[in-house]
């Protein structure tokens, strides 16, 4: 043995009386050397950016310290009082308490009745996700009768949030959301068991955080991966679910919509999640709150100058996304009221059926079939048959494009699809909605459309059509 070693040795010796390796070994060591300092120097640079953006949002705030004191936020690392809130945590009301709430829930109980609030009181929820979205649900669902309720976030109110955070004010800036909401929640409801949980959700965590037999999870999450984690466990182990799609770059209140993720469509993040929720073997069953207007009148914030370089230290998490989606306020609180009513009503057994958009695929079928019968009649002079759109293609055109409407009159009723110019072929790109009769007298046209139709109609079917080349390059 020891020969062995003594000869072993020998040979390490030899090896490394070469040059050449020991060139190579100096090489290896000064490279790992230089990418630790490379690292370090990142991680510092990273840390001080982050720390002077903290120090440089509390100083942009004119804090009032005794008002600090009186909330019970002095300081920084302050957290609440928590307790772990499950479906059997026991809520004790005297008999004025409970005289005080009926009449604080006076209108419910006229509206859900005796029975379904007496259900709503004994639920528990859980909300993951306490930003613009999920506040708002959480709020209304506590306001509700929803005695019971775990919320779940990460982060800390900011500035920014007062635009759509519904306890959001300037007094807590820099607490994390959850507490924020706590404290208003204990204001409306002190009764109220919260559990505030500062965390941030992944898979490995889910067990727990998903803990305690919840009637109902609200996912108000806006990172895909976790979203998606969250909405995986769900589904293996039969927990109701509700989640909320994109409400940024979204202004138009009428297409918000509830419906299973199956039927949605024109919205590019609920497309991204039913796509990789397949993947996963999930293809329906999962509540989705929705907008199905076609973002792209507004864009991703771009990033600052000194960002560009280095854009992952800005990230607030790894694979977290760095540009800033532009938001306006009412949106989001929308999105969690319309999350919130759709809970309380399940949870209370009232009976609603949302009417998803894709409830009028009749419609859009019978559409697509005139249109094809339309293209069998056209003269090899406009080039003959040449349909190029399917069903989803005849819904897209007749809502998201021409909102239901002719484009001549206006009319709402026995709409159909058709080319405008019958030189060019029958796509999206040239796709118009007219009434029948309308449509019938267009297929008949002598002459050029200047010559039958106003400067008026013409300009506003080319914006529309122009539009639609600009939104189908994100379809």
């Amino acid at each position: 043995m020891d020969q062995r070693i003594g000869a072993y040795l020998d040979r390490l010796s030899r090896a490394f009386a070469d040059t050449r390796v020991q060139l190579a070994t100096t090489a290896i060591a000064a490279s790992a050397i230089t990418a630790g300092v490379m690292w370090g120097a990142r991680r510092t640079r990273r840390t001080k950016r982050a720390r002077d953006l903290k120090r440089s949002t509390l100083e942009m705030v004119d804090f009032d310290s005794d008002l600090l004191s009186d909330s019970g936020l002095s300081g920084a690392n302050h957290a609440l009082p928590n307790e772990v809130v499950t479906k059997h945590t026991p809520v004790e009301l005297t008999p004025n308490e409970e005289s005080l709430i009926r009449e604080q829930l006076a209108r419910h109980y006229a509206f859900l009745g005796a029975e379904g609030m007496a259900e709503l009181r004994d639920s528990f929820v859980v909300v993951v996700g306490a930003g613009g979205v999920g506040s708002w649900a959480a709020m209304m669902l506590l306001r509700s009768g929803v005695q019971r309720i775990r919320i779940i976030d990460f982060d800390q109110v900011t500035l920014s949030s007062l635009n759509r955070h519904v306890a959001a004010t300037r007094a807590t800036v820099g607490i994390p959301k959850v507490d924020a909401l706590k404290m208003s929640f204990m204001d409306i409801a002190p009764h109220a068991k919260v559990d505030a949980r500062v965390a941030l959700f992944g898979a490995e965590t889910a067990s727990d955080l998903l803990s305690g037999d919840p009637d109902y999870v609200l996912d108000c999450i806006d990172n895909m991966e976790t979203k998606l984690e969250l909405l995986d466990y769900c589904n293996k182990h039969s927990i109701r679910v509700i989640s909320a799609m994109g409400a940024g770059m979204k202004s138009d209140p009428s297409r918000v919509q509830i419906a299973d993720i199956s039927d949605t469509f024109e919205d590019p993040m609920s497309r991204a999640v039913r796509r990789k929720l397949k993947l996963m073997g999930i293809h329906d069953g999962i509540e989705v709150v929705y907008s199905s207007e076609k973002p792209g009148k507004v864009q991703l914030m771009s990033l600052a100058e000194s960002q560009q370089d280095e854009p992952g230290d800005f990230s607030v998490l790894p694979d977290f996304r760095v540009r800033i989606v532009p938001v306006l306020g009412t949106m989001p609180a929308m999105f969690g009221i319309a999350m919130g009513t759709h809970v309380l009503t399940r949870l209370a057994g009232f009976p609603t059926e949302p009417l998803a958009i894709k409830g009028r695929h009749a419609l859009y079928a019978r559409m697509q079939r005139e249109l094809g019968n339309r293209e069998k009649d056209m003269s090899a002079a406009f080039g003959g048959p040449q349909l190029q759109m399917n069903t989803d293609d005849c819904a897209y055109m007749l809502e998201e494009i021409w909102r239901g409407k002719s484009a001549i009159s206006g009319a709402i009723d026995k709409l159909t699809l058709l080319r405008w110019r019958r030189e060019l072929p029958m796509t999206t790109a040239n796709c118009v909605c007219m009434t029948k009769a309308e449509a019938d007298r267009h297929s008949k046209l002598a002459g050029s459309l200047e010559d039958n139709y106003s400067s008026d109609i013409i300009e506003f079917v080319e914006r529309r059509l122009n539009e639609e080349k600009h939104i189908s390059t994100m379809r």
